[in-house]
């Protein structure tokens, strides 16, 4: 058997004795550490006293402080008096959850509900610490732009392409397929309740202009939000609790040019194309109601379409687009750069990014609208 990590040596002591323990204490040497250390306490008398000198120790595993426990409880309750003496940092605070006094349980009392004053200072903590990251974040990035327009090669366009694919087209048949089902749900509802007051001619209007103007760009960017927000706010917590980022740091290298602006820039280039392909595909779905449903004939359909939207309606949507494009990769590039905690804090970033998004997504449509419609008015 290989010899175990752990010294130990007995030695008198005025009054009593002294056991002094040295190297690592682990449950791989647990039987050693049991046989020895249970040797040199059961030859101490009732009535004597010992020192436990734990300086020597550098490391402590839980199964090993349940031993030494467990040990020190049975020679104390012999009548021996022992003292554990030397012990830091980690060692110390591991055995002192261990610990159990003579006469008293060991059971941890049960933690006690926080008051309704200590919540409402967590929430305030919590929303100060979550500004001042946000206001890092934007500065950081504000800087890294700056230095980016002055040295365009420093930025990492390696993998925009990639970037690029993964957003856009690896997501047209989703966004095709819900756009679609969007539009015939909408022209479906319309469908019923013009056809009550003979205005079916106005199918086209509806659907046209609630695509065009409102539900293609926001499904749109929901739909990437789910894929591609989701997928930066977990890639970019990953590297986080992973150290990458930090290691990007030591080499020299900014994450918001290597990591950040890429991506935002692929989101801007691929959420437009695939609004206006949402747009096409959603007009189709109400194309599809007006002749399965209506029996309209298509010609129909479509020359009412061509007069109630222009340029002007589909340039509404686009620009929606881009600041939704905008909001997604910031926001999702930012929660997961701010990511702590390992596994457990990925996720919690990644909701956070996507229930952030969304709430940013209509938040800025609501916006967008109402300015339109003072345009328009």
């Amino acid at each position: 058997m290989p010899a175990p990590a752990f010294t130990l040596r007995a030695a008198p002591l005025a009054g009593g004795s002294r056991i002094t323990v040295e190297g690592t204490l682990s449950l791989t040497d647990g039987r050693a550490l049991w046989r020895e250390l249970g040797r040199a306490l059961a030859a101490l008398p009732p009535g004597a006293s010992c020192e436990l000198e734990l300086s020597g120790v550098v490391r402590v595993d839980g199964g090993a402080a349940a031993l030494v426990a467990s040990l020190l409880e049975s020679t104390q309750q012999r009548g021996v008096q022992i003292e554990v003496a030397g012990a830091r940092h980690e060692p110390a605070r591991l055995l002192a959850l261990y610990a159990c006094r003579p006469g008293e349980t060991c059971e941890r009392s049960a933690p006690r509900a926080p008051g309704v004053l200590t919540e409402v200072g967590d929430y305030v903590f919590q929303g100060w610490i979550a500004l001042r990251t946000t206001l890092q974040f934007v500065g950081d990035l504000t800087a890294g732009v700056i230095q980016a327009v002055r040295r365009p090669r420093s930025v990492h366009f390696g993998d925009f392409l990639l970037l690029l694919e993964r957003a856009g087209s690896d997501g047209v048949p989703i966004v095709l397929l819900i756009n679609f089902l969007v539009g015939a749900i909408l022209g479906l509802q319309g469908a019923i309740q013009l056809h009550r007051f003979g205005g079916d001619q106005f199918l086209a209007n509806l659907v046209g202009l609630s695509i065009v103007r409102e539900l293609g760009p926001l499904m749109t960017a929901i739909l990437v939000t789910g894929r591609s927000g989701a997928a930066y706010a977990a890639e970019l917590g990953t590297m986080t609790v992973n150290e990458e980022v930090d290691a990007l740091r030591t080499l020299g290298q900014d994450p918001q040019r290597f990591l950040v602006f890429p991506r935002v820039l692929a989101l801007l280039v691929v959420v437009p194309l695939l609004t206006l392909l949402g747009d096409v595909i959603g007009t189709l779905g109400g194309l599809a109601i007006a002749v399965g449903y209506l029996d309209q004939p298509a010609v129909v359909y479509l020359q009412s379409l061509e007069t109630a939207v222009d340029l002007g309606d589909v340039g509404t949507g686009l620009l929606k687009s881009v600041f939704f494009a905008a909001a997604l990769g910031l926001i999702a590039c930012q929660r997961g750069l701010s990511t702590r905690g390992g596994a457990a804090g990925v996720g919690r970033a990644t909701t956070s990014a996507v229930v952030v998004v969304l709430f940013a997504l209509v938040l800025l449509d609501a916006v967008f609208t109402y300015v339109f419609s003072l345009l328009d008015w």
